[in-house]
């Protein structure tokens, strides 16, 4: 029997907009981003990041264009405190890059914090203290003009003991914790009651952060909050206004995407969405959602696979595959029908055109994924994902004939391995069914001379000369055999192509033959186009003969 009650949970309270203005917008250029990774991110972890770890993962989020990024609570523990004085005294900060640092509304943890960044060129000073109705009432036993009041209080000292640091440049950022579980237009009051403290201007704003701490709503709900708080909130031009997101309804980008719709100018995420519960928001998936609409996201992350293997390193935690536009299987097609469109797709694509190609929303060599792993052949797949491989690996253009021959093959490779079959067993398994690595014959000339309309062929195979002819060199090579076996041939089809990698021969070919109304493929490799043609031939008719 079902455990589940649903009537323990009633929806969650948010404003009601019938004039809402975010649903018509369209975002055309990115946030300002803070990362949240050396704080959120590492506060989250079964074993946070030591000292060393942090500096390495600080390095990186630099590289990748971060100018803003939330160091840690240097109040709250030690390694937090020497965290922020080896940033400042070792000269790790750039002039452009801005720390930010975290600090409850209490004026020991706020002294504290200032003394931590004595010295720093620029840092956002961020306080909160939760407001939602739940805190307020059942946690800290406090009414609202208590809770506001402490807001009022946490800016104050914020304030005075930035007065004794002049010669660092303070923003200061106040959070409304819990904002999606609070009422807006209490929101609202408590952060313009900060504002009359801090006294902010256009030229010079403070940061206001609406979190949803714990995700309680739909990514719209939260859209309409956000518009609310910024069309009722005074002197609006003096603030930044700014969201957190958590993922607890797996909706964390999407509510901050459309968080930016409604308004907001900043938004504050982990990179892989690494944080408390099911996560903080996922800075490289609204990044590249951006990116896939032509926006220039401001972040470099176009080599994956550095900074990927090191947040797994200091956090301890793989990235799932299918992790959107990063997990190493994202950009794998497996259907035969997908792998088939992605390769007709690839083949109109060029270099200075858009990027438009069936499955794949951007090219996957943005992010230095190659072609490789695009389409993998398993027993899904069907003719067009294993030609895709053997064009791309081995430089191979089978013709369509030839990938219907083949297909089943490579199916049946893969049922018998029960899974992926590799790009090299699947040329090896081209090279055993179409007998390319049998010995080849021996060819030591050949020679065609033209009387009317027919060409005549001489030929030395393997050591005996050969006569034929026929209108073209294919039928003059039937006839030759025809001669000498009583066999004849019928010639379906027949194609040729240089060979540009994947093998040191120089030009393949492919004929299809018919003999007593069964048609074989015969395949030949050689230096050049004629004797990969010979090759082809011989190959299919002495393989009918056995």
């Amino acid at each position: 029997m079902s455990t589940m009650n649903p009537n323990r949970y009633c929806p969650t309270a948010t404003p009601d907009l019938p004039n809402r203005q975010w649903p018509n917008r369209r975002l055309t250029q990115a946030p300002i981003w803070a990362s949240v990774d050396l704080r959120d991110g590492n506060q989250a972890l079964a074993h946070p990041m030591t000292v060393e770890q942090k500096l390495r993962v600080w390095h990186q989020l630099v590289k990748m264009g971060f100018k803003t990024i939330e160091i840690g609570f240097p109040s709250a523990s030690q390694p937090e405190y020497e965290f922020t004085r080896r940033l400042i005294e070792e000269k790790h900060i750039p002039d452009d890059v801005t720390v930010q640092v975290l600090v409850q509304a209490r004026e020991h943890l706020i002294k504290r914090t200032y003394e931590a960044l004595s010295g720093v060129k620029q840092a956002v000073v961020h306080v909160y203290n939760t407001t939602s109705t739940l805190q307020r009432e059942k946690v800290f036993c406090k009414s609202k003009a208590d809770i506001k009041a402490m807001a009022i209080q946490g800016a104050e000292w914020v304030q005075q003991y930035a007065a004794d640091y002049p010669d660092s440049q303070w923003t200061f950022q106040y959070s409304p914790e819990s904002f999606s579980q609070t009422e807006a237009d209490y929101a609202v009051e408590v952060c313009e009651a900060v504002m009359a403290i801090w006294q902010p201007s256009p030229k010079q704003p403070c940061i206001l952060n609406l979190p949803a701490t714990v995700e309680s709503t739909s990514p719209n709900r939260f859209a309409d909050q956000v518009e609310y708080f910024i069309e009722h909130l005074s002197n609006r031009e003096s603030a930044i206004i700014s969201v957190h997101t958590h993922n607890d309804r797996g909706c964390a980008v999407a509510a901050a995407e459309l968080a930016l719709l409604a308004g907001a100018d900043r938004v504050e995420g982990t990179i892989l969405g690494n944080g408390e519960r099911t996560g903080n928001m996922d800075i490289v998936t609204l990044a590249m959602n951006l990116y896939s609409e032509g926006i220039d996201p401001q972040l470099d992350l176009s080599h994956p696979d550095e900074w990927i293997s090191l947040f797994e390193e200091v956090t301890r935690i793989q990235t799932h595959p299918r992790h959107p536009w990063v997990g190493e299987a994202v950009y794998t097609a497996y259907s035969g029908s997908h792998q088939d469109a992605i390769r007709k797709c690839l083949m109109h694509q060029t270099n200075d055109s858009q990027w438009q190609v069936a499955y794949l929303p951007i090219n996957p060599q943005d992010l230095q994924r190659d072609y490789e792993a695009i389409i993998r052949v398993n027993s899904q797949s069907g003719k067009a994902g294993t030609a895709f491989v053997l064009a791309q690996e081995y430089g191979l253009d089978l013709p369509k004939w030839v990938q219907q021959d083949f297909a089943p093959i490579a199916q049946q490779m893969a049922e018998e391995t029960d899974g992926i079959v590799s790009h090299q067993q699947l040329y090896e398994g081209f090279v055993d069914h179409y007998h390319l690595n049998q010995p080849q014959h021996t060819i030591r000339q050949y020679q065609l001379d033209c009387e009317g309309e027919l060409e005549q062929l001489k030929i030395e195979i393997d050591g005996e000369v050969w006569q034929g002819q026929g209108n073209g060199t294919l039928s003059a090579l039937c006839d030759a055999f025809t001669q000498r076996t009583g066999i004849s041939f019928e010639i379906l089809d027949y194609a040729e192509h240089a060979i540009e990698s994947g093998t040191h021969s120089k030009a393949i070919a492919y004929v299809l033959v018919q003999q007593s109304k069964q048609s074989r493929i015969g395949i030949g490799m050689a230096t050049d186009s004629v004797t990969a043609m010979i090759q082809a031939v011989l190959s299919v008719m002495v393989f009918t003969q056995h």
